[in-house]
């Protein structure tokens, strides 16, 4: 009788008799005493399992953090093509007659801002480029940004965008013509593809030609992005030396640039008279100076995050990132200012994007046919 009551006493500590599932167990020996152990309810993880855990954490970390930049650049830039577009080709008075023209004005606040924000990024750290240098490349780099905004006086903002990312195109040309560079083959074919694209999409259907018009659109707004982006092969150019002779840092040549260009803006800006007759157009329509500051914020944020993309996940993943971000821009042109494509320049833009893709993917691998002679 009495080791039945020690028994079930037993089974009132521990739960189950003869078992320990907790961190202290109770189990009785031979002659009826009951004996109190203190156990582990699982066995301790190996050094092994711990380190799986932790990877598990890091993968974790980096999913969360590449979600947080490439967010980032998909909502910077869709918000600044969004004010892009409103400030360029918005219609201003009662009889919407009245239309944004001050280019330099607009490109002056998106340079100054990004240059107080390259100030900041670029902190104590400093490098061996000559000052004339970045003078020189500033000069480019203004031309390129100018061209393409004032081409938006003429031309729909989806076919600015289009145009703006072909870039590989005038890198290519400047590069085998100024750097005596060779690419590999499969470089041309993308590039090809880019130049088939933008074809199919500035092509005019027989309507139009009938019209008297030519079968490709060709007029000052394209112009002015055929400009752009000569300018932006002569920026690459110059950049490219910079980084050859030079120790050069990507905060301290974003800042230089902006800066040179904000001194660019506002001597033209004094000088041509822009600076009153703006003043005077945002005294009428001051809703302006939010879409303004809205570009230039978004725009300086932007490249935050393009910067920390690149320097945690490297150049192949920021470059997939914003040949995305740029078709998503023209689907929010699209969507939002009801600026409707084609089959035929949807079936343009879907090439141009795919040459753009397999470019940046197979610019970043190492080719020797990719050196320079």
């Amino acid at each position: 009788l009495e080791r039945v009551l020690r028994k079930r006493e037993l089974q009132s500590l521990s739960g189950l008799s003869g078992c320990c599932g907790s961190a202290v167990c109770s189990r009785m020996d031979e002659n009826g005493r009951i004996i109190v152990e203190h156990g582990h309810e699982h066995p301790p993880r190996s050094d092994r399992e711990h380190e799986h855990i932790g990877a598990l954490h890091v993968d974790w970390r980096q999913a969360v953090n590449l979600i947080f930049c490439a967010g980032g650049i998909l909502v910077c830039y869709l918000w600044f093509g969004i004010a892009q577009e409103s400030i360029t080709k918005g219609k201003y008075g009662p009889d919407g007659k009245d239309r944004f023209t001050f280019t330099q004005a607009l490109v002056f606040v998106q340079c100054a801002v990004n240059t107080g924000f390259a100030y900041a990024l670029r902190g104590k750290t400093r490098d061996n480029v000559p000052v004339k240098m970045y003078a020189f490349v500033a000069m480019s780099y203004l031309l390129a940004m100018m061209a393409s905004n004032h081409a938006l006086q003429y031309i729909p903002y989806p076919t600015q965008v289009l145009a703006k990312s072909c870039k590989p195109i005038p890198i290519l040309i400047f590069g085998v013509l100024f750097a005596a560079k060779k690419y590999h083959w499969k470089k041309y074919v993308f590039v090809l593809m880019i130049v088939v694209g933008v074809a199919i999409f500035l092509y005019k259907d027989k309507a139009g030609a009938s019209r008297g018009r030519s079968i490709f659109s060709f007029g000052l707004g394209e112009f002015f992005l055929l400009f752009s982006l000569a300018m932006d092969g002569t920026t690459g150019a110059i950049q490219d030396t910079i980084r050859h002779h030079y120790k050069a840092n990507a905060h301290s040549m974003m800042y230089h640039m902006n800066l040179f260009s904000t001194i660019y803006l506002l001597f033209g800006l004094m000088t041509s008279g822009e600076l009153a007759k703006f003043s005077y157009f945002v005294n009428i329509y001051p809703s302006v100076i939010t879409n303004m500051l809205l570009l230039a914020v978004t725009s300086a944020l932007g490249q935050y995050f393009i910067f920390k993309t690149v320097a945690e996940f490297g150049p192949l993943t920021c470059s997939i990132v914003t040949t995305t971000r740029k078709l998503f821009t023209m689907l929010g042109s699209v969507i939002l200012f009801g600026n409707a494509l084609s089959q035929r320049q949807m079936l343009g833009t879907v090439i141009v994007f795919t040459g753009l893709l397999l470019d940046a993917v197979e610019s970043k691998k190492k080719r020797p046919a990719a050196k320079s002679s």
